[in-house]
């Protein structure tokens, strides 16, 4: 009896010594579970590694800087470059350690020069057009949008969002901030409204005929084909590629940034490292309707259906220094307002 009550003791101690060291990886995530969740059960079903996701919209990094080296948090995925400016700039990152695999999987372009942050998936800002009233807008330009001929003609969002703050960072670095100013203020003076809203929220208005063209990522032309109730509106609009005559058109993106305090490191480099590998690359793009940012990573059929185009090759810490000033000419023109 008492070999029976010994052996059953030692099962028991064995399965939680083995629960105590079985790895995981803690994630806040911005990007929504069902956009992650098939990539992150294939991480575990090839390493073994349980990963862990605490989702919100917002109030992420506060809650990273609130909790310190309590955090429980190993990696954050964002949704935009923004974010991961964000939790680096306030010191709440660590750098990963640059692999092989990561060197030769992502460019250069899409990593922090210090590894504090790597980029995931990318989205252009596009120029949605009305098909009905707006004609052929193939060349346009960003610049374009300062012209004569558009006035009373444009829908956008919020100046201040993410997205647009990255397009003017990316107009400053290029063209300088006296003339982007001039741009940004002529746009302002080309608004069919005041800038309200969500990207699909443009080409609703679009299709309503508040307006003829908008500013909106690539991606959200996807969402709206598989919404039965926004069809319509993504049917009433063609995509456009900017400035593909000149430097080409801006890139925004999604990424993942390893937290100073990481209490499972080697557990989140492994979950880097396979989030840039093609087969995470492939499908993390294809649940999103994005394009990867490993060059040899599949493009969906719908994606690619949009055509190819040429990307600004600007370094994303080369716009990063121009964020600020973006900001504040946003209010300096009272852009919002």
């Amino acid at each position: 009896m008492r070999s029976i009550l010994t052996l059953c003791m030692l099962a028991i101690t064995s399965i939680i010594s083995l629960q105590a060291n079985a790895e995981q990886v803690n994630i806040y995530s911005f990007r929504q579970p069902f956009l992650i969740q098939p990539i992150l059960e294939k991480f575990t079903a090839q390493t073994g590694i349980e990963a862990k996701v605490v989702f919100s919209k917002k109030g992420l990094i506060q809650r990273l800087k609130r909790e310190g080296e309590l955090s429980p948090a190993d990696v954050i995925l964002t949704s935009n470059f923004s974010k991961m400016l964000q939790v680096k700039e306030q010191g709440l990152s660590q750098p990963y350690q640059l692999s092989t695999a990561l060197a030769e999987n992502i460019p250069a372009q899409f990593r922090d020069s210090e590894n504090h942050w790597i980029a995931l998936t990318q989205r252009v800002r596009n120029i949605y057009s009305s098909k009905e009233r707006s004609g052929d807008q193939s060349a346009i330009r960003y610049e374009d949008l300062a012209k004569p001929e558009y006035k009373g003609r444009i829908c956008t969002r919020s100046g201040k969002h993410p997205y647009n703050l990255g397009l003017i960072a990316s107009m400053i670095a290029h063209n300088g901030e006296a003339a982007t100013e001039q741009w940004l203020t002529a746009v302002k003076g080309n608004l069919a409204r005041k800038p309200q809203g969500n990207d699909r929220g443009q080409v609703k208005a679009i299709k309503e005929g508040l307006c003829d063209v908008s500013l909106g990522n690539s991606y959200y032309l996807g969402k709206m084909l598989q919404d039965p109730k926004q069809v319509e509106w993504a049917n009433a609009v063609n995509l456009n590629f900017p400035n593909q005559q000149d430097r080409g058109s801006h890139i925004n993106v999604s990424g993942a940034v390893l937290t100073k305090y990481a209490p499972n490191k080697q557990a989140a480099q492994k979950l880097i490292e396979f989030l840039a590998s093609e087969q995470a690359q492939t499908l993390y793009a294809e649940l999103n309707m994005e394009y990867p940012v490993m060059p040899s990573a599949k493009v969906s059929d719908l994606v690619k259906s949009w055509g190819t185009f040429k990307a600004d090759p600007l370094p994303l810490e080369e716009i990063a220094k121009y964020q600020k000033d973006a900001l504040k000419l946003v209010d300096k023109v009272h852009f919002d307002l």
